[in-house]
């Protein structure tokens, strides 16, 4: 996915070197700018989701050196505390990324109907 944002920054430098002011020179910017903020989002959601992970093994760490009787019912605790926050956590950065896709929904429909006025205007 990487090498496609690269080659739409390439794409859109040529574009600005030969037209800056078109309708669709502006939609193609628009597309990349919200494309950037979904590629964020996800990225976001991938960092809450690893940390999540990593404090879950951190917790599960600290209860097992606990040891004892008791160990047992902590670490239980403890997992399920660090699932419902790793869980918790994923929820909320798939909600904003799905926030950030629907507004590149509603935006492309505003764009291809900018491109559609136009070119029937011509």
């Amino acid at each position: 996915m990487d090498d496609q944002v690269v080659d739409e920054i390439k794409m859109h430098q040529e574009t600005v070197a030969s037209d800056s002011n078109s309708p669709l020179h502006l939609i193609r910017e628009k597309e990349l700018e919200i494309a950037g903020r979904v590629l964020a989002a996800k990225r976001q959601a991938d960092d809450v989701v690893t940390e999540a992970r990593k404090k879950a093994a951190e917790l599960v760490s600290a209860a097992e050196a606990e040891g004892g009787a008791g160990a047992a019912d902590k670490d239980a605790q403890i997992k399920a505390q660090a699932q419902s926050e790793s869980e918790r956590l994923l929820a909320d950065a798939r909600q904003e990324a799905d926030k950030l896709q629907t507004q590149v929904n509603a935006r492309r429909e505003d764009a291809v109907r900018l491109v559609l006025d136009a070119v029937t205007a011509v």
